[in-house]
């Protein structure tokens, strides 16, 4: 069975570490919550304070927001095709560096012999 993730908030986080920092069991929470996730919510919160609680936002594929869109302003349309841009140049030089390790090991090789 497939995990489901839930985004909780902020707030949410702040009360559930408050009421477990009280003595509120664990435990109080086992169906919805992971004991673990709380565990590290009051780690996070008793280190970093509120700020600590706030949901992270995850770097995703810069491409898909413009890729979709129709009636893109010019500056968009420059902004995805320097993001094309820079995926084209990161193959590149992937494949460069593959190209040198692979050289390298053929000159290694033939200075053996």
């Amino acid at each position: 069975m497939a995990r489901r993730y839930i985004v909780r908030g902020k707030e949410e986080k702040l009360a559930i570490v408050k009421e477990v920092l009280l003595g509120k069991a664990l435990r109080a929470w086992e169906a919805e919550i992971r004991h673990e996730a709380i565990c590290d919510w009051v780690k996070k919160y008793q280190s970093e304070g509120e700020a600590g609680l706030e949901p992270k936002k995850k770097p995703g594929n810069p491409l898909s927001r413009c890729k979709r869109r129709k009636g893109l302003t010019y500056e968009e349309r420059l902004l995805y095709q320097i993001e094309l841009l820079k995926q084209e140049l990161l193959k590149k030089e992937a494949e460069a560096a593959r190209l040198k390790r692979q050289s390298e090991r053929k000159e290694g090789g033939a200075q053996r012999k």
